[in-house]
């Protein structure tokens, strides 16, 4: 007992020695801790501040400005939608004029849709890159967007880093396997059947009832073929 009752007096005396320790650092560094506080409080106000009163307004006229923008793109208006008519900006401006919010995000995913449209992919790439999203959809098809483009110019290296990005941003039935599978046929253009089959074959495994795993056994079959080839 005698043993117990001076290992608990020692970790007691621990304890307050390391307390007074606190006390004294704290004492002593008063003026600077509280300048500190003082400073992460004012951070906190400027931040909800500078989103209230600066932020939420402009986004608000940031989609008021894009209404004619997304008319044109729905009627296939595509250089309107793209630089507006003289009067409506178009996604460019909006981009452009609305940084930092939602809209100007946007306005970016439908440039690099419209420029994949006319065959500038370069451009595409620049703007499906400034488009930035936590939307379970939206996010991935911008990635598989930039894996598109890239194939385009016969980057296919960069097109399978974009489509396996863009199944592994969301993983859902909608996206996932189709970008999955067209990183299995971008592998098979490179000549690279094994990576191909092992795609096929995950596809097959983890989703199993998607669209795109109708057709998973040809694609094998196929990649097989051409392996022992």
């Amino acid at each position: 007992m005698a043993k117990k009752t001076t290992k608990t007096e020692k970790n007691i005396q621990a304890v307050e020695e390391a307390l007074s320790k606190s006390e004294r650092f704290i004492v002593e560094n008063q003026k600077p801790i509280t300048y500190i506080l003082v400073a992460l409080i004012a951070l906190v106000l400027i931040y909800f501040g500078f989103h209230r009163f600066y932020i939420q307004p402009k986004e608000q006229r940031a989609q008021k400005d894009m209404f004619m923008a997304e008319k044109y793109f729905g009627q296939d208006s595509l250089n309107l939608a793209l630089n507006g008519d003289g009067i409506n900006p178009g996604f460019l401006d909006v981009a452009r004029r609305y940084s930092f919010t939602k809209s100007a995000g946007l306005a970016n995913y439908y440039a690099g849709a419209i420029y994949m449209k006319q065959g500038e992919f370069d451009e595409a790439i620049k703007h499906f890159k400034k488009f930035k999203s936590k939307d379970e959809l939206l996010k991935p098809m911008a990635l598989g967007a930039i894996g598109d483009a890239y194939v385009e110019l016969d980057n296919n290296s960069k097109a399978i880093s974009y489509y396996l990005k863009a199944a592994k941003s969301s993983k859902n039935e909608f996206t996932t396997p189709v970008f999955l599978l067209k990183a299995g046929w971008t592998y098979e253009l490179m000549g690279d059947y094994k990576n191909a089959i092992g795609i096929y074959k995950k596809i097959r495994k983890e989703w199993p009832t998607s669209n795109e795993a109708r057709d998973l056994e040809k694609n094998i079959s196929r990649a097989e073929g051409l392996l022992k080839k």
